[in-house]
């Protein structure tokens, strides 16, 4: 099946083209152009006609941290997983790493292998992302206090082993015992390793980087603040080209302000991420978010116990819009949804960009950045 789409903005690469067009095939980007000289292909989309003018084409989103969507929590079995990947897919997110909350070793390892068994039959699961146990308790977020622990080398090889190379991303936070060792064994296992829901400072912050972790889970949130003469965990990740820093762009967990300080100070470094929970798309309500009750009110997600924010409702293409009205440039607020995490878990080889020879994801917007139309591997869904 061939599909052109075409009389459209092309957002890819950090470069907007206007008038543009791209050829999809065999599941792939087989090539693209603009103007009227455009290859014959089965489908044939007319951008301007489906999503009026000013239609944005942009690669598929991809969310490397979110819990689930469409009232159901990712935790919960394939089915679950599945629901949750169908309304966040009907917001431009072609692909998604699945994750998993705090529980205990045995119901991770368990959990672990069905995301690695789903990789295998869904092409949209990118793997897993463990959050949790290895977090420290004063920095526990949504998380059960009672089932965080220090990330000794044997907890650490189960999980990894679990999840049969499929683990993308392990958030710890690196001051905890035997917290160094544990970035340096995820990233031999080809993971990456994260720092979050830490009480690390700068200088640890750092030594979790130089042992080889790259992305700081959830920016802002969940660990020591900015502050000008203590910098802490965001300091220290935006001032090293290394590191990819997490970004959840809902209004809520940080102010729009704060996210355009975020792309300004790590350019082409922010990953745009949802955290959602089960209420994305799903509306208010009472909702688990592993063994901890949540209740959402006008769209904030907060434990039931203490009122801590748990997580979030957000889906992409709001994050995208949050972003752009921020003052971020659609070409950046684009990269932070597609290239810089594909990137940051290792697949920039084949997602994240609409260039000649990637995987055929493609997102339709509007103008004003409502999503028309998504193609995975070249298949409009």
């Amino acid at each position: 099946m061939t599909t052109l789409i075409h009389s459209v903005r092309l957002v890819d690469d950090g470069v907007a083209t206007d008038d543009a067009w791209v050829l999809l095939a065999a599941g792939r980007v087989a090539a693209r152009g603009t103007g009227e000289d455009r290859p014959d292909a089965e489908a044939v989309v007319d951008g301007r006609a489906l999503a009026g003018d000013g239609a944005v084409l942009t690669a598929g989103f991809i969310d490397i941290h979110g819990h689930g969507g469409g009232g159901s929590s990712y935790d919960d079995g394939p089915d679950a997983v599945r629901r949750a990947r169908a309304l966040h897919r009907a917001h431009g997110t072609t692909r998604a790493v699945v994750s998993l909350v705090t529980a205990p070793l045995e119901t991770l390892e368990r959990r672990a292998a069905m995301v690695a068994d789903l990789t295998t039959t869904d092409a949209d699961i990118l793997g897993s992302h463990l959050e949790g146990p290895f977090l420290d308790p004063g920095h526990k977020g949504a998380h059960d206090a009672s089932l965080l622990r220090s990330p000794d080398a044997d907890a650490v090889a189960r999980l990894l082993r679990a999840g049969r190379g499929t683990v993308r991303q392990v958030t710890l936070a690196p001051e905890l015992p035997g917290g160094l060792d544990a970035v340096r064994a995820v990233v031999a296992a080809g993971a990456a390793a994260a720092v979050g829901h830490t009480s690390a400072d700068l200088a640890r912050t750092r030594e979790a980087f130089d042992a080889g972790a790259t992305i700081l889970t959830h920016a802002f949130n969940a660990m020591p603040g900015l502050h000008h003469r203590h910098p802490g965990p965001v300091g220290a990740a935006a001032s090293d080209p290394r590191v990819t820093l997490e970004i959840i762009a809902d209004g809520v967990h940080l102010a729009p302000e704060v996210v355009r300080i975020a792309f300004v100070a790590a350019p082409g470094r922010i990953a745009l991420v949802t955290d959602a929970m089960a209420a994305a798309g799903a509306g208010d309500g009472h909702y688990d978010l592993g063994p901890l009750g949540v209740d959402v009110a006008d769209g904030v997600a907060r434990l039931a116990g203490g009122g801590a924010i748990a997580g979030s409702t957000l889906t992409q293409d709001a994050a995208l819009r949050l972003a752009v009205s921020a003052g971020v440039p659609l070409a950046d607020a684009v990269d932070a949804l597609s290239r810089v995490p594909a990137r940051a878990i290792g697949r920039g080889h084949d997602l994240g960009s609409l260039a000649p020879g990637r995987l055929g994801d493609a997102v339709l917007l509007t103008a004003d950045l409502r999503v028309r139309g998504v193609w995975v591997d070249g298949v409009l869904v």
